[in-house]
């Protein structure tokens, strides 16, 4: 059985090069810092990473990056802890995302720190013309930019949202499908749109 008919591989994350074998033809950016044992499956990962300060991604040790986008712009810098597993998730960082140690994500999770648009009508217009082929788009509109922490011990479940300005308590546990736009304390379980305690549901019954 050759490698095409055979889960893919998983080769070391190292800065600065292309993976040998790799189906993508990219190339692993030079600006990140990698703990021993961490390892990607394609620099396809790093297909929208645009971060250009001097340390865009930090991330641990035995770290697994399986089919994961971690998409940075200019001035994003994501941070991810020891022992960490994301499957098929996507990171969207416009300033930083902070992942903890020991923490699960599982595929089609998708954690932004951003808009990335602006939200009233008129700046909307506005942005779209400066994204047309004859805008200017580095006179954009602002947008609405908070920081997330993933503290350590999380598990994000399928399909999860964690939008900007979040904080995810240590050991919470995210429900899949869960669209978190508020705070999780400590050791919580949340689910729903938008997400609530578990409790909370039971209270309802």
């Amino acid at each position: 059985m050759n490698e095409a008919t055979t889960a893919p591989l998983m080769r070391p994350l190292v800065p600065g090069g292309p993976i040998p074998g790799d189906w993508f033809p990219g190339q692993i950016p030079s600006n990140i810092e990698v703990g021993e044992n961490t390892v990607v499956e394609s620099s396809f990962s790093f297909k929208h990473f645009f971060s250009r300060v001097p340390v865009g991604l930090r991330v641990g040790r035995n770290v697994t990056f399986w089919r994961t986008s971690l998409a940075a712009e200019e001035n994003g810098v994501i941070e991810i802890g020891d022992d960490c597993y994301l499957a098929n998730a996507s990171l969207v960082c416009s300033e930083r995302i902070t992942i903890g140690s020991r923490v699960m994500i599982a595929g089609g999770v998708t954690i932004a720190d951003a808009d990335f648009h602006p939200l009233t009508p008129a700046s909307r217009l506005a942005d779209t013309i400066a994204l047309s082929p004859r805008g200017d788009r580095f006179h954009r509109p602002p947008v609405d930019v908070r920081p997330v922490v993933i503290e350590d011990d999380v598990w994000i479940g399928f399909n999860a949202t964690i939008l900007k300005g979040v904080r995810v308590g240590a050991g919470a546990v995210i429900a899949p499908g869960a669209m978190v736009i508020r705070d999780v304390p400590p050791g919580a379980q949340v689910a729903g749109n938008p997400a609530r305690s578990v409790e909370d549901y039971g209270a309802d019954a």
